[in-house]
C-alpha cells in the first residue's frame, strides 16, 4: 500500500471538516448561537462586528442546509424566527476547543 493510499482518506475527512467550518464568519455565527445564546437574526448580527445582513443570511441558509442549525418560524405578529444549534453543531464544540487551545499556544498573538 502506498503512502498516497493511506493518507488520502484521512485528508479528505479533514477537508470535509474544514469545508463545514471554514468560512470567514461561520465559526463566529456558531459561537454566537451555541455559546452566546443568540437565537434571533438581529441578536446574531449585532453580536458579530463587521458581519453584514446579507452575509449573515447567506451563512445561516448554508448552515441550515448542512444540518448545523434549525430555523423555526413562529406564527406571530410580527413573525418570530429563531435559530438553534443541532446535535451536529454541538459535536463541533470539542473541535473548536482544541483549535482554541492550539491558537492560544501557537497562534500569531501567542508570542
Amino acid at each position: 500500500m502506498s503512502t498516497k493510499e493511506v493518507c488520502e482518506p484521512n485528508f479528505q475527512a479533514l477537508q470535509d471538516t474544514l469545508d463545514v467550518i471554514g468560512s470567514k464568519w461561520r465559526v463566529q455565527i456558531l459561537a454566537s448561537i451555541c455559546v452566546g445564546g443568540n437565537n434571533r437574526f438581529r441578536e446574531i448580527e449585532r453580536s458579530i462586528p463587521g458581519l453584514t445582513t446579507r452575509m449573515l443570511s447567506r451563512e445561516l441558509k448554508i448552515m441550515e442546509s448542512l444540518g448545523l442549525i434549525v430555523r423555526t418560524v413562529y406564527p406571530s405578529t410580527p413573525v418570530l424566527v429563531e435559530y438553534k444549534e443541532t446535535e451536529l453543531c454541538n459535536s463541533l464544540i470539542p473541535i473548536f476547543d482544541s483549535m482554541l487551545e492550539w491558537g492560544e499556544k501557537y497562534g500569531a498573538n501567542s508570542k
